[in-house]
């Protein structure tokens, strides 16, 4: 017990001002902790949000496990991030050294520095460890990004009880499915993509760029974000963009990659796929990097690999085929534990099956084609498109990141007001 109440953060000077209706004045550090790309740059948006939202007489001084944009917002690296992102039973086992050296430096960093609270941001399968020690040892946990645990391993749910706080959550849907469970420390915030999802220029402006010719159909190929990705799902892509040539020829292919993967990574799998036979096709493949909102903006459809670039899609009202491919052991295994009847997150947030997924065996570059042939109908499309519309409204209006930030200042108060302490 005494061991437990040592590790236990001092009060630092944060104090309630009644000029400024109670907010927390002062020095306040935070630990913040991300690790997937897209995990990083919502926790980024949050820091700034938490720096525009804390009252005048608040001094921020944020630390953690960071990717480039959360140290591009001024959070100090204790542990990067970036080579951590790391999906499948064979790949994390590979790197479960990393991990573990990442996993002890931050609890140590949590226990050294003290923390008024600790934002855990996504990541579930390492954030919920530093959860459950953290919240152990009497620090104040918020969780930014709640875990699907609604589509898999519900069995979490003790954690998030017993180890979090304040629970974030970004899909409408996830209070009521936590409250059912009786879990109630939970809060809507909206999605962190929603009002902030937009391309930097028009589609008339893009294929200018790239000398594309606007009056043709244009598809979208995002194969995701990891080499593996690439190497598993770009090739059925590109088999698909084969077929869709044979009966459009008029159709043109932009691949846009992640800002991780090279041109010459992908370009390398594209010739790979294609023949001589194709050699008109493959000077109408366009690849793209730092491109992808533009991208998916100026298609008539796209295909899009399963994960956040789905619904970034479908805020662009871009029509798309949800796609996935993973290596058969990691199929076979952590597939079985997915219980969610959809896989792509604009199909779960409309709760009905707009967007075709092809998923595993499923996925093949006929059926792909199949699917996408069928969104470049104008009717069908339109259709589409409207639909998208009406399903991404209820994600909530912009400023996600405001609301969070407000939220973890509110509770910070309230903690403050329980007596000063963080236990």
């Amino acid at each position: 017990m005494k061991a437990r109440a040592a590790c236990r953060p001092r009060v630092r000077q944060l104090l309630l001002s009644p000029a400024m209706n109670g907010q927390v004045s002062g020095n306040l550090r935070l630990m913040i902790v991300a690790g997937e790309a897209s995990g990083d740059a919502h926790a980024a948006s949050l820091v700034r949000a938490l720096r525009q939202e804390g009252a005048p007489g608040v001094s921020f001084e944020f630390f953690g496990a960071t990717g480039s944009g959360m140290r591009a917002a001024g959070v100090e690296s204790i542990v990067a991030t970036d080579d951590l992102a790391i999906t499948g039973l064979l790949e994390i086992g590979g790197a479960l050294k990393q991990f573990w050296r990442a996993y002890r430096t931050l609890k140590r960093a949590g226990i050294e520095r003290a923390p008024d609270a600790v934002i855990l941001v996504d990541w579930p399968d390492f954030n919920l460890r530093l959860a459950r020690f953290f919240r152990a040892r009497g620090l104040r946990v918020v969780y930014y990004i709640s875990p699907q645990l609604w589509a898999w391993r519900e069995h979490r749910t003790r954690n998030i009880r017993r180890d979090v706080d304040l629970l974030l959550a970004i899909l409408p849907f996830e209070p009521e499915w936590y409250a059912a469970r009786g879990i109630t420390h939970v809060e809507f915030t909206g999605h962190p993509l929603t009002g902030e999802v937009r391309a930097l220029y028009d589609r008339a402006e893009f294929c200018r760029r790239h000398e594309l010719d606007d009056t043709r159909p244009l598809v979208a190929l995002l194969p995701g974000s990891r080499h593996k990705e690439l190497l598993r799902i770009l090739p059925h892509m590109i088999e698909a963009a084969k077929t869709i040539h044979e009966s459009r020829p008029d159709a043109q292919f932009v691949v846009a990659l992640a800002p991780r993967r090279s041109t010459a990574e992908a370009q390398a799998i594209i010739d790979a796929a294609l023949n001589t036979d194709h050699a008109k096709l493959s000077q109408r493949i366009l690849i793209t990097r730092q491109e992808t909102r533009e991208a998916l903006g100026a298609a008539d459809a796209a295909a899009v690999a399963s994960g956040t670039a789905t619904l970034e899609a479908a805020l662009l009202r871009t029509p798309l085929v949800v796609v996935y491919k993973e290596s058969f052991i990691n199929w076979h295994t952590l597939g079985r534990l997915i219980n969610t009847e959809h896989f792509g997150l604009v199909n779960l947030v409309a709760g009905e099956r707009l967007a075709p997924e092809l998923m595993q065996n499923d996925f093949t570059g006929d059926a792909l084609a199949a699917e996408l042939l069928k969104l470049l109908d104008p009717a069908h499309n339109a259709a589409t498109r409207a639909r998208l519309r009406a399903a991404t409204h209820g994600l909530g209006a912009g400023g996600a990141s405001k609301r969070a930030a407000r939220a973890v200042l509110r509770v910070m108060r309230e903690w403050k007001n329980e007596g000063g302490t963080n236990t």
